[in-house]
């Protein structure tokens, strides 16, 4: 056995020495009674390959309808959202570009990038990617609210276009005023803590902490209010929970598996607030056997029309009716969620015809079932191969490489993060020579 010693990542890409993921996670209880969670690394790498490639396809799919379809103050009216009839569809136009289809595609399709191509980074992927950069370069598994604030500053483009919106963008104008998180984040500096800003930037710190969702909170705490506070911090902290468990439950079927992180993550919810009442309210409408548009309308008359469950935001004149806001998207992604029963491409499809932000929900559980899947489970479901290519640098800066990087590269950085999370913060076995992880779960 050969712990690992740890030392500051280069940006090479790395070996791995299998690719066959495990069918069920290797669970069995020590001499002290206390159950350990053994999981293969270069499985976990294909994983986490699996959830950076599950991730970008899900991403630029959803910025096909990204606002299209945002409601309106008043009765539902026929083409005021999507169905299951518009896929493949000619692409209606956003909100910003009345009359203009999306450039990314004519149709509402997926959207590819083959093996000649590289994938463009997006704010639901770089600041993931950054807060992975920062944990190597600053060899921590806690990042400090300077190194937060050092890697926006380092990373982010002060002048536009620098693909930030809302909180994220409030957050950075504090940060160059020399405010740290969480000031950044707290509702007395930032009007916006309340947008979906923090649910992009932050579920991948689940995947840092397999097994753990307890130790994967303390992780990303900061990071999420670096941006959200309230509601909107606890619908983050609710993703980041199901990833950490992403890892257990490998004997079920996926749709079971996810079904059960998300029971399990709903008992973080404060049952007083709107997050615990709209996933309830979306539950209860999935297992009613209503149609998933019937579902996502209902969604809004209740949220947006009637403003039930302590969801006020019509009642505060935002700007497109706080298109952005963390709530109504939460809803959104948990039709997505529930209706896609696990199937990566009708979870994906579904999300991007449901409505307001649709590109954040079909990131979230693309990377997550992505992850679940694997690089060549992801392939399988779409029939074909992907590039591995990734330009950090479409919406960041100074990154090695002129921010050219590849999702093998990334997965392998991962799982350093992991490493040195698993051995310094869980207390977990780290074995190279056994290609293992031992994690204690209980």
């Amino acid at each position: 056995m050969k712990p690992i010693c740890f030392f500051v990542a280069s940006m090479l890409i790395f070996c791995s020495c299998n690719t066959e993921l495990e069918q069920e996670a290797d669970t069995h209880t020590n001499t002290n009674g206390k159950e350990n969670l053994v999981l293969s690394r270069s499985n976990y790498k294909d994983q986490l390959y699996g959830f950076w490639l599950g991730q970008n396809i899900a991403n630029w799919t959803g910025l096909v309808t990204e606002m299209d379809k945002i409601g309106a103050i008043g009765e539902i009216k026929t083409g005021a959202f999507y169905t299951w009839a518009d896929w493949g569809q000619a692409d209606q136009a956003n909100i910003w570009d009345v009359g203009k289809p999306s450039d990314l595609s004519p149709t509402i399709d997926f959207v590819f990038r083959d093996t000649s191509e590289i994938w463009g980074a997006d704010d639901d992927t770089d600041i993931e990617y950054m807060y992975q950069h920062l944990m190597l370069i600053n060899q921590t598994s806690v990042l400090t609210a300077e190194q937060i604030r050092e890697g926006w500053l380092n990373h982010i483009r002060a002048e536009e276009e620098n693909y930030l919106w809302v909180s994220n963008q409030k957050a950075f104008d504090l940060m160059q005023q020399g405010g740290l998180p969480p000031f950044t984040g707290d509702p007395e500096n930032n009007e916006h803590y309340e947008m979906i800003d923090a649910q992009l930037t932050t579920e991948i710190f689940g995947l840092f902490a397999p097994g753990r969702p307890d130790i994967a909170m303390r992780l990303a705490t900061l990071p999420i209010q670096t941006t959200a506070r309230a509601e909107a911090e606890e619908i983050s902290r609710f993703y980041v929970y199901m990833h950490a468990l992403a890892s257990l439950k490998k004997g079920l079927a996926i749709k079971d598996r996810l079904n059960w992180m998300a029971d399990e993550a709903r008992t973080t919810l404060s049952d007083s607030l709107y997050p615990a009442k709209m996933y309830d309210y979306t539950k209860g409408l999935y297992q009613s056997g209503i149609s998933w548009e019937a579902a996502r309308d209902s969604i809004y008359i209740r949220y947006q029309l009637n403003e039930q469950d302590g969801y006020d935001i019509t009642s505060k004149h935002l700007y497109c009716n706080g298109c952005f806001a963390a709530g109504i998207n939460y809803a959104a992604s948990l039709v997505s969620l529930f209706y896609g029963e696990g199937d990566l491409k009708n979870t994906i499809k579904i999300g991007t015809l449901a409505g307001w932000d649709s590109d954040n929900p079909t990131a979230t559980w693309g990377g997550l079932i992505g992850f679940m899947l694997g690089k060549e489970g992801v392939e399988k479901a779409f029939g074909r191969t992907f590039s591995d290519r990734f330009n950090i640098h479409r919406t960041r800066q100074n990154f090695p490489n002129d921010g050219l990087d590849t999702f093998t590269n990334m997965a392998e950085k991962g799982l350093l993060v992991c490493d040195r999370v698993i051995q310094d913060e869980i207390g977990g076995i780290v074995d190279l020579e056994e290609d293992s992880w031992t994690i204690p779960i209980h």
